[in-house]
C-alpha cells in the first residue's frame, strides 16, 4: 500500500516540478491535488 502511495505522490511531484519550470502553476497545483486524492483513496481502500 505505502509503495503504491509513494509512486503516486513521487510521480506527481516530478510532474509538478516540470510544470512549475514551464510556469504552469495551475497545472502543477491540480496535478498535486489529484495525486493527493489518489493516494488517500489507496490508503482508505486498504486493510491497514
Amino acid at each position: 500500500m505505502y509503495e503504491k502511495m509513494y509512486h503516486i505522490l513521487f510521480n506527481a511531484v516530478t510532474d509538478a516540478m516540470e510544470m512549475l519550470e514551464a510556469h504552469d502553476y495551475q497545472g502543477a497545483l491540480t496535478r498535486l491535488e489529484l495525486a493527493s486524492r489518489a493516494a488517500e483513496d489507496v490508503y482508505m481502500s486498504s486493510d491497514k
